[in-house]
């Protein structure tokens, strides 16, 4: 799309900078290094080898940059950078970089007096602020002088253009962002039809407000030129905490693979060697953006337990095997997921993903379900550890109105809270 390809582009051009400018920094600290230790640090054997380490730091200082502009939410929204926004988030990394790179370098550094620490810090913090703020600043310029920071808006007024916009939305004639913008008459449920249309595309959703919007605070303005909207697909968490809840998902889910093969291996052998079939279950499950994903669980069921029509499981459900029983009981069979948390198809928290013919019929009596497709789906969340396994839709109903909450109130604070709910569960042998 696009979209996608002018967001990576201009990634890219803030990573490639921002890389430069850290080697750059780097160097030019060790010339000040070099000066503040009268020359003495290069001895006539080693004219050419600082006696300081040199060459790891000149890896691993680019390294420890991106990762702290990664968890600094920079890189996430590379378009519409407010210039006193990107100041301050650029000042603040400065000094996290040079006060993580004192304690991990500077510290070893052989002084004659203690006040040259403080000096070397001052100066790398504002080093690293000039040379990595200045092509930041050209990179922002540039775009916005193309004009590449604007978005196209495109406007939907009835149910029966969204089939136009699908028809010339392409390479060549994307979209950024649609507004919903039907008549006072139509229902919700035809607003949360385009919702779901649209999620797949990618791009921004917002809806003009009704009266009840605006009085309860659900309608915003980025702007004072802007017409107040509701923004469908913005998020609660800002940039910073949804790349440090994408940081935890993924060392976690490394960690937990890494540590628990032999409990994999053993749980793997278990299950082929007590039923047949395939130890590891494969199935079809609607994610991020209404997009299809394999999901992966260890196999609970007897080999080929449903027939075309998709069955939800019971109390005393037959096809369980026993092992599967054990194994639902402390969601052990789930553990597969942490391969779908390492990939991005899921999170460790969000809301649990469904099949397409599940949530199909929760449409009919909830259609706001699409509301969950602006995260990723998650091995645990609000709704699964209020209401539990489902099996029937009136509690797949009920799941979904708590996942919806935690959608509107995400926080890592919100996170840790359900993880550590959700270990209860698991050491009670609360699961089904």
């Amino acid at each position: 799309m696009k979209l996608l390809s002018k967001y990576r582009k201009q990634q890219l051009a803030y990573i490639c900078v921002d890389i430069l400018s850290s080697l750059l920094v780097w160097l030019a600290f060790l010339g000040f290094r070099w000066m503040v230790y009268d020359g003495k640090v290069m001895g006539v054997d080693t004219l050419w080898i600082p006696m300081f380490d040199f060459y790891r730091p000149l890896l691993l200082y680019p390294l420890g940059c991106l990762m702290v502009y990664y968890l600094m939410g920079y890189y996430l929204r590379p378009f519409n950078k407010d210039y006193a926004q990107e100041f301050r988030v650029t000042f603040l990394s400065a000094l996290l970089i040079a006060f993580g790179a004192f304690f991990v370098i500077i510290i070893d550094d052989p002084v004659s007096s203690y006040h040259r620490y403080l000096t070397s810090l001052l100066v790398l913090i504002g080093v690293h602020f000039v040379l990595s703020y200045l092509p930041r600043l050209c990179v922002t310029i540039l775009s916005r002088n193309r004009g590449a920071h604007l978005p196209t808006c495109y406007t939907i007024r009835s149910l029966k253009q969204i089939d136009h916009f699908k028809q010339h939305f392409s390479k060549e004639n994307a979209v950024d962002e649609v507004v919903i913008d039907l008549p006072q008459t139509a229902s919700e449920k035809d607003i949360y039809t385009i919702i779901n249309q649209l999620y797949p595309y990618g791009v921004e959703i917002a809806i003009k407000p009704r009266l009840y919007d605006m009085l309860t605070g659900a309608a915003s303005i980025k702007d004072v030129e802007d017409m107040p909207l509701v923004r469908i697909t913005e998020h609660k968490m800002s940039d910073s905490q949804l790349c440090m809840k994408r940081a935890f998902d993924v060392l976690l889910s490394s960690l937990s693979l890494l540590v628990l093969s032999p409990v994999y291996i053993l749980l793997y052998i278990l299950v082929w060697c007590t039923s047949k079939g395939p130890a590891i279950y494969k199935q079809e499950r609607i994610g991020l953006h209404g997009i299809p994903f394999q999901i992966l669980k260890f196999r609970t069921m007897c080999n080929d337990a449903e027939s075309d029509v998709p069955m939800l499981s019971a109390d005393h459900d037959s096809r369980i095997t026993k092992v599967g029983a054990f194994l639902r009981k402390y969601r052990l069979d789930e553990l597969p997921q942490m391969w779908n948390v390492l990939k991005g198809d899921m999170s460790i928290v969000g809301p649990r993903p469904e099949r397409k013919y599940f949530i199909e019929q929760i449409e009919q009596q909830a259609p706001y379900y699409c509301l969950l497709y602006k995260i990723r789906p998650g091995l645990t969340s609000w709704g699964p550890v209020k209401v539990g396994y489902t099996d029937t839709i009136e509690k797949m109903i009920r799941r979904l109105n708590y996942d919806v909450v935690y959608v509107e109130n995400m926080s890592l604070q919100l996170d840790m809270k359900i993880i550590f709910h959700t270990i209860g569960v698991i050491l009670d042998g609360k699961g089904k």
